[in-house]
């Protein structure tokens, strides 16, 4: 039988990165990110992975992925924040908000706030567990002194975030005038102080308003989440997004137990929770309450 000659392997595509990422390591960042924080994360994220993971493995002087994965694997995580741990998790945290996003849950939480002060009287207490850069718990802090008329509404905001770099963008209270600009001129004179001199160009929210929100960081995967509870509110919003089904019913379930009775959840426009109806039950537009509260 006459041999067949093997055809010349294909030229591969010159790999432009400036570190080495193949499969192994997404797979790995996946899995890491998962155990961490719950993103979940898909085939088509392997690029923005490299491009906001690379940061660190240039600032660590290293030339692979592997090795950096390696390092952050042998060093233990950290439960107060700092170390490798945070820096991982804060690069893979997407970041997307503004003043009053999805601004019928605010409609809603006004009169919902008032109702439960009316039915139990005060302090609420309203929880944010995605704050950002700030956008939603200062969002939630106006609605209630609309609500109640007044700086010093009965209502005290915890906003928590697993990254601590937009936590602190948050905590400053401070942002680029563009940042306000969809707000009514009415919101930007109640609210806001306008930079000048050195901060022009910069506005910061009223001191009344910050003296109504604690900014503390939280992984909402924490085994314990060591809270009081007993929260009129809870905005979840456009979290669940990032976890897979069996994630957000853990988070769910530790999540309802904290709701005052007749507390609501918000969540994002894209979060449905069908598959938690043993737990939530919705109420309104992407809203919930306690489906244990709900008559049968």
């Amino acid at each position: 039988m006459t041999e067949v000659p093997a055809l010349p392997r294909p030229l591969a595509v010159q790999d432009t990165r400036e570190f080495e990422f193949d499969e192994r390591d997404f797979r790995r960042v996946a899995r890491l990110i998962h155990a961490r924080a719950g993103i979940h994360l898909n085939p088509h994220k392997r690029d923005m992975v490299y491009s906001r993971l690379a940061r660190r493995v240039r600032a660590l002087g290293l030339r692979r992925f592997c090795d950096y994965l390696d390092r952050l694997e042998s060093a233990p995580p950290e439960p107060r924040g700092g170390g490798e741990w945070e820096a991982f998790t804060n690069a893979l945290t997407t970041n997307l908000t503004s003043f009053f996003r999805e601004a019928h849950h605010f409609d809603n939480l006004a009169g919902h706030l008032q109702a439960m002060h009316a039915r139990h009287g005060g302090p609420l207490d309203v929880w944010c567990c995605a704050a950002s850069t700030g956008e939603e718990p200062w969002s939630i802090a106006i609605t209630a002194c609309e609500a109640f008329g007044t700086l010093a509404p009965p209502v005290r905001i915890l906003a928590t975030d697993i990254d601590t770099s937009v936590l602190r963008t948050a905590a400053s209270a401070s942002y680029p005038l563009e940042r306000i600009e969809a707000l009514s001129a009415e919101r930007r004179r109640a609210f806001f102080q306008k930079g000048a001199g050195p901060n022009a160009g910069l506005c910061r929210v009223r001191p009344e308003l910050q003296a109504l929100v604690q900014f503390r960081p939280f992984n909402l995967l924490a085994g314990d989440y060591r809270l009081r509870g007993g929260f009129a509110a809870v905005f979840c919003r456009n979290v669940m997004i990032y976890f897979d089904k069996p994630t957000q019913h853990a988070v769910l379930g530790r999540l309802v137990p904290l709701l005052a009775p007749g507390g609501l959840l918000y969540a994002g426009h894209s979060e449905t929770f069908t598959h938690a109806s043993d737990l939530v039950v919705p109420c309104g537009q992407t809203t919930y309450r306690a489906a244990a509260q709900v008559p049968a």
